[in-house]
């Protein structure tokens, strides 16, 4: 693989990266809302997988911006999300209990990922004079905060529900 020299290539690398995890937590956001026995919750997590959509068009927009071909990198950060979700599922047998409360937490993990992606990829856009680049991705970047936003103000309630549920109260 030949060294990468270039700012750019970075940017590049850095889309590719994002297009791959957008791809990734898609169908995890899925399996989420599948395994939620919250409403609210469930609605939100809906709601986001039809943005994650939205951000995957726009991640092919910010690619067409820098006049390059969208190509998904892989991202062994969204892989390494995945996996522990799906092992804690697997090796833990968790009650629906235990499983509804862990998902808030890699629900969680996995928007501070994106967040951190999508700034990055930002920071290096405007560094690079793409603007155009850099406010497509803002847009993805803002849904991202809101979902944290959103799992982060929810989760108190919604796990003291889990925990009352699983003391049989």
């Amino acid at each position: 693989m030949p060294k990468m020299t270039e700012m750019t290539e970075l940017l590049t690398h850095e889309l590719g990266d994002l297009l791959y995890a957008e791809r990734r937590f898609l169908t995890a956001t899925k399996q989420l809302s599948r395994e939620s026995n919250d409403p609210e919750i469930k609605k939100r997590l809906d709601q986001h997988v039809r943005e994650t959509e939205t951000q995957i068009e726009r991640l092919g927009q910010a690619f067409d911006s820098i006049g390059e071909k969208a190509k998904a990198e892989k991202c062994e950060a969204a892989i390494g999300l995945r996996e522990e979700h799906d092992s804690f599922k697997s090796e833990e047998k968790p009650s629906k209990e235990i499983l509804n409360a862990f998902d808030l937490g890699s629900g969680l993990r996995v928007e501070h990922y994106e967040i951190a992606a999508y700034r990055t990829a930002i920071t290096l856009a405007r560094a690079l004079g793409q603007e155009q680049c850099a406010s497509i991705l803002q847009q993805s970047l803002a849904e991202e905060e809101s979902m944290a936003n959103f799992l982060e103000e929810i989760a108190p309630r919604a796990l003291q529900k889990l925990v009352a549920a699983s003391q049989g109260q």
